[in-house]
């Protein structure tokens, strides 16, 4: 209990750090001094995310209908800022009949679901408990 109170007093907001965590890679275990940790996380998510790009992978879209493609489109908004900039120049449309496709689908949606476990790893370090 002491050392959630120490965190919050150190003025480290556990909400910002995992919208900042969620946006950047890495960004917030850097910004509660975790360097190896959050560098680490700078690079390797988003070059996990870069390689599912160069493989042909699909970034999927949010379809209600198809539980299992929203389930993916959810698993790849959770790589933050290198998603939002492949949608926005239209990367990740994905090549079906690409031998690597299905190898730069499970990249894609790993990295996003990693960065959700490293979103989540930054707000229990904000909040003390690690």
């Amino acid at each position: 209990m002491q050392a959630t109170a120490s965190s919050r007093a150190q003025g480290a907001n556990p909400h910002l750090i995992s919208a900042a965590a969620w946006l950047i890679p890495g960004a917030g275990h850097l910004l509660q001094g975790r360097t190896q940790k959050g560098v680490v996380f700078l690079i390797a998510l988003p070059l996990m995310f870069a390689m599912g790009l160069w493989l042909d992978g699909r970034l999927f879209p949010f379809v209600l209908a198809e539980p299992l493609v929203g389930l993916a489109a959810f698993a790849n908004l959770g790589s933050g800022v290198p998603y939002l900039l492949a949608s926005a120049m239209g990367l990740g449309r994905g090549v079906v009949t690409a031998p690597s496709y299905e190898y730069g689908n499970a990249f894609l949606i790993v990295a996003g679901l990693l960065n959700m476990l490293v979103v989540l790893d930054a707000y229990d370090v904000a909040l003390g408990r690690k």
